[in-house]
């Protein structure tokens, strides 16, 4: 077997066999292929695609390539999510400790923001003393006593995927769909859990900016997840306009626990509920009351103890950015448009993102939001306000909220969208 046979099968539109898949994935974790080699063999499946069998035999491959925890041990069924990404979406944050109190066992292996997305991990880095590195005895010991765990994932699970990941994000080749699929899979699937939901975003502000995208990468991951014997439903939610009032680290964080609190922003706790329900349904607990646990308390606590056993202080001030801008409105009417990209680049010049893996987040920043499309606004009153410790960030924050608000005059009539917009199983 040879790297340039499996390059030039794929360059020239052909089907990748069972064993060109298994060796060019284990070769180059091992690091016999070369990145410039796997980089030519991404750009190729990127134009050329793969079909069911070859996405499901390369997403076995990257399983192979490391260890596979299993939860079978708990004595509650276990259900998880995967969001592909998306502005002010901080659902993970309720929605873990909400599933956990409705009876289910929660293994929710998260990531850090790249770009305009924000990570769940550098959101919860902002409560003062949380952790996300525990180890696999650590987090099953979390799972035991209080039914979830939001920790990164270690580095022997799928290995290949996070040395692919690396290579896509600086190759061009991030939106193939195949390998799209394949990563977040390979991840979920090695992770054990017995049943996933996964949402995933539609619009300006989300990796999937048409439905027909989005479509086809939710029923190759809900494929994949079935031919691996996970539970495996899709919810496409909507992203043109950021979810909830708040943009950022810290700020988001105050905002779910405003949701586990029974308030918070009404979009916020719509998608909260709708993929609680899917992951209790999925993990056969289909007599469970998400919205009772949020009522009752029951959600709090368990974010609470979520938070104490990572070693985070649940009652500790959050970090609050040294400087403030405040964005009005151009004119008087109604908001019509408020672009998820335009605020997730924003917030992300904030300092609320990164540019590279190695960079540093800002706790504080980030951009919070006084409106939304819908409500009425006033000329000179304010819009949104934008967070940074670096004032010198807002010249740039302001440019890239050019064009991303449309404001109509008074009267128009506005019809918001769902927030989900299909399901797939």
């Amino acid at each position: 077997m040879d790297v340039i046979s499996v390059i030039r099968t794929k360059r020239d539109r052909g089907r990748l066999t069972d064993e060109q898949i298994d060796w060019v994935i284990d070769a180059y974790t091992r690091g016999e292929v070369a990145d410039e080699q796997m980089s030519a063999l991404a750009m190729a499946i990127l134009l050329n695609g793969m079909d069911r069998a070859e996405i499901a035999r390369w997403t076995a491959a990257m399983i192979a390539s490391g260890e596979r925890m299993d939860f079978a041990s708990l004595p509650r069924p276990t259900a998880d999510k995967h969001s592909t990404g998306g502005v002010g979406d901080k659902i993970t944050l309720p929605l873990a400790p909400l599933v956990a109190a409705c009876g289910a066992a929660v293994p929710q292996l998260s990531g850090r923001g790249l770009g305009h997305t924000g990570g769940t991990l550098d959101k919860l880095e902002s409560i003062p003393g949380w952790r996300a590195l525990l180890s696999n005895d650590e987090m099953m010991g979390v799972l035991r006593d209080v039914g979830a765990v939001i920790c990164a994932a270690g580095d022997g699970l799928a290995p290949a995927d996070k040395k692919l990941y690396a290579l896509r994000d600086v190759t061009g080749t991030v939106e193939a769909i195949p390998l799209i699929a394949s990563s977040i899979m390979s991840k979920k699937i090695a992770e054990g859990t017995g049943s996933l939901v996964l949402d995933v975003k539609v619009g300006s502000g989300a990796f999937m900016k048409n439905l027909d995208d989005a479509r086809e990468l939710a029923s190759t991951m809900v494929g994949l997840g079935t031919d691996h014997g996970v539970r495996t439903v899709a919810l496409l939610t909507g992203m043109s306009t950021p979810l909830g009032l708040t943009a950022g680290n810290a700020l988001e964080v105050r905002e779910s626990v405003e949701v586990l609190a029974g308030g918070g922003p009404a979009d916020v706790v719509e998608l909260t509920l709708a993929l609680a329900r899917e992951m209790l349904d999925a993990a056969g607990l289909k007599d469970a009351d998400p919205e009772k646990a949020l009522r009752d308390g029951s959600a709090m606590d368990h974010w609470r103890r979520m938070i104490a056993a990572q070693g985070g202080d649940p009652d500790a001030p959050l970090p609050v950015a040294r400087e403030r801008h405040v964005v009005t409105a151009s004119a008087t009417g109604v908001l019509t448009g408020l672009d998820a990209y335009a605020v997730g680049v924003a917030a992300w010049r904030l300092g609320a993102g990164r540019a590279r893996k190695e960079d540093p987040v800002q706790a504080g920043a980030g951009v919070e939001l006084h409106a939304k499309p819908g409500d009425q606004v006033t000329a000179g009153e304010p819009l949104m306000t934008l967070h940074t410790d670096t004032p010198e960030r807002f010249a740039y924050a302001i440019e890239a909220l050019e064009g991303g608000v449309t404001i109509e005059p008074a009267g128009t009539a506005y019809e918001a969208a769902p927030i989900v917009l299909e399901r797939i199983a």
